[in-house]
């Protein structure tokens, strides 16, 4: 048994989440939470800022990690990865741990949860103990991840127990008078300020940069760094940065110009689609020092969403709110509730204030984002209307949490709605700044090449739009942000910067069979004009297969002219070369015709371009599009070779391996 259960003593627990979206970090705070109310004590961090050479000292270690795109680790637990598989670890370097793995994942990927089922067995080889078999959470299923998480971490509080006994005079639950679970202390204290003071006072209100974009960066990062810095609700003493996954927005990115924003879909089909056409090394990046940043095909461009200021104005109304006022935010004292009302404070050259209205434009998700369930825990504390108390303290409750994932998550129901419904509550800044999901950034596909269009980035965007169960129209914020921005009505610039994807480019003379439905197209559209670039400059480069799918032929048959012009001649989608293009119009007819039958149909080509050393690269929709598109590589060799299934799957996975096959799919 760990621990020695005198009065007083508690059992440190290591959190540690890996997190993309932001649902591990939200889990990994849920089980600090739940320790300390079973009396541990919690240290909760990303895995980013933790060295993995330390685990061997730790105790008692939950992990909370998310499974990215086609089975990749989030990045920030790429580095603490690497360190446990290394070989020189022998077999019993974790012996003296008890852990545990939950794992969050999407049934409709390939390869479901397999980040944390990966971890599992490797803590598994290194000796550790687990306490609780690892638990899965599927954002499929009817109540979401939580329908996994509820009987896990019940499981898990029980195990434990056998292993720490709980100090002496104290029980594990600490209920309030009407038999809830009080309410834990918030993570912030916010200070506020007059907001008629002079600007000149403000210490923090520096020399105001040349340009509205840049002013508003500035002013966003600072908030960021504010609010990041206040940190960690369980008092862990390391750099902790809220951003959690460590790869959060640059300080100064590249602001782009926006050239071109046209629809390239026609008018009355029901999906809109972009072609967006940015410049990068602006007149405001010459300002600043810089020349632009490059890219290489495959990369991914990323930016945070402006959020609608008259929702941001609605919010601040709602919540009792003077967006002017000035406020600081820092880490409250975690043993004690204080929560710091309005006062007239002065201001000091010490400070760093920013304003409530720039914290909730730069953070906080009002109008797009569900909020998550202890949101409505929170809110259960500060409503004054009984029905209203009630009904929060259900949804709070695992009996209510089919009914809160249909009234909340399965119809996307914003902060702001969800405060409108619930009117009675009136939340302190500090538990919205808490509980608020953060606002996420976006990252695109960039479908232009860096020699084809030497100072430019080019996006090709869907704008999303969906009906709810109950027939409430939705819309993308950042779809219908970019969608909405017209150069022709004055300059528009965009802060944007660059990250590596899930596929990149491989050598000119690779042979490439290129599969991109819909959007998907995107990247190949940046390999294509890469490799055309390359031959006009007398370099010789391998032909391209490519397979796109759309609806029909007249409304949605993206970038129709490009894949005509490179089929012909000497260009990489020419017959001539070895190079071919396919098209599938699921619409045009009535038997629906996708691009895995497309590529089924031309099996015999398709397995000569392997056979040659092509690489094969499938990018767009997550749902069912990579695992037919898998099936029909699996259908064509089968055929063609005669080979039997186990020798077709190895042959395959093999390919994976070397990253020969490779995929890029988002929900």
């Amino acid at each position: 048994m760990r621990g020695s259960g005198e009065m007083g003593e508690r059992q440190k627990m290591l959190v540690l989440y890996a997190t993309q979206t932001g649902n591990a970090q939200d889990v990994a705070e849920r089980v600090g939470r739940e320790a300390a109310r079973h009396h541990f004590k919690p240290v909760v961090e990303s895995m980013h800022l933790y060295d993995a050479n330390e685990l061997p000292q730790e105790s008692v270690v939950v992990f909370v990690v998310s499974t990215t795109g086609q089975g990749e680790p989030p990045q920030s637990m790429r580095a603490f990865w690497r360190s446990l598989l290394r070989k020189s670890l022998g077999h019993r370097w974790l012996e003296s741990i008890l852990f545990a793995v939950f794992g969050l994942g999407d049934s409709g990927y390939q390869k479901y949860n397999v980040t944390g089922k990966k971890l599992d067995r490797r803590l598994l080889d290194l000796g550790g103990q687990a306490v609780v078999p690892r638990g899965l959470g599927d954002d499929q299923h009817p109540s979401g991840f939580e329908a996994g998480l509820d009987p896990w971490l019940a499981e898990l509080w029980v195990a434990l127990r056998q292993h720490v006994p709980l100090p002496a005079g104290l029980e594990d639950r600490r209920p309030d008078e009407t038999g809830n679970i009080i309410l834990d202390p918030p993570k912030y204290r916010v200070t506020y300020y007059d907001s008629r003071a002079p600007e000149s006072n403000l210490a923090a209100m520096r020399e105001r940069p040349k340009t509205d974009i840049v002013e508003r960066w500035v002013e966003h990062g600072r908030a960021r760094a504010m609010v990041d810095s206040a940190g960690n609700p369980f008092g862990n003493a390391r750099e902790h940065n809220s951003n959690s996954t460590g790869y959060g927005p640059p300080s100064m990115p590249v602001f782009a110009k926006l050239l071109t924003n046209s629809r390239i879909t026609s008018e009355d089909h029901d999906q809109d689609v972009r072609h967006i056409e940015l410049e990068l090394g602006s007149s405001i990046e010459l300002e600043l020092g810089s020349s632009g940043t490059r890219y290489v095909p495959g990369d991914i461009l990323t930016l945070l969403p402006c959020q609608n200021h008259a929702s941001i104005d609605k919010f601040l109304s709602r919540c009792g709110l003077d967006g002017d006022t000035f406020v600081t935010v820092e880490a409250a004292n975690s043993d004690v509730c204080t929560l710091t009302q309005a006062v007239d404070v002065e201001f000091t050259s010490e400070k760093t204030v920013v304003s409530l209205r720039t914290i909730v434009e730069a953070l906080m998700d009002i109008d797009s984002a569900s909020p998550r369930r202890y949101f409505f825990e929170v809110m259960s504390h500060f409503a004054e209307a009984e029905h209203e108390k009630e009904r929060l303290q259900y949804f709070s409750t695992p009996e209510g949490r089919d009914d809160l994932y249909r009234y909340n998550q399965r119809e996307r129901r914003t902060v702001l709605e969800v405060l409108e419904d619930f009117s009675s509550v009136q939340l302190p800044f500090e538990w919205l700044l808490q509980t608020v999901p953060r606002l996420q950034q976006r990252s695109f596909s960039i479908s232009s090449s860096p020699l084809a269009h030497p100072n430019e980035a080019h996006l090709t965007v869907a704008v999303v739009e969906w009906t709810t169960p109950f027939k409430r129209k939705r819309r993308g914020l950042c779809s219908s942000w970019l969608a909405s921005l017209d150069p022709k009505q004055g300059k528009v610039f965009l802060p944007v910067w660059f990250t590596k994807g899930a596929i990149s480019l491989p050598s000119p003379s690779v042979p490439l069979i290129l599969v991109g439905p819909g959007t998907g197209c995107a990247p190949f559209r940046s390999f294509i004009q890469e490799r055309i670039a390359l031959s006009n400059k007398g370099e010789a480069v391998a032909p391209v297969l490519f397979f796109f799918g759309c609806r029909y032929k007249s409304k949605d048959f993206l970038y129709r002219a490009d894949w005509s012009a490179w089929s012909k001649g000497q260009n990489v989608l020419s017959v001539e070369v070895g190079g071919d293009f396919f098209v599938a119009f699921s619409r045009d007819q009535l038997e629906k015709i996708y691009v895995q039958h497309k590529i089924t149909e031309q099996g015999e080509k398709v397995l000569q371009m392997m056979q040659s050393g092509a690489a094969i690269y499938v990018a767009g929709s997550a749902d069912k599009m990579p695992a037919d598109v898998l099936s029909a590589f699996e259908s064509v060799i089968a055929k063609e070779t005669g080979w039997p299934q186990d020798s077709v799957s190895k042959y395959l996975r093999d390919l994976e391996r070397k990253g020969r096959y490779v995929v890029e799919a988002w929900s």
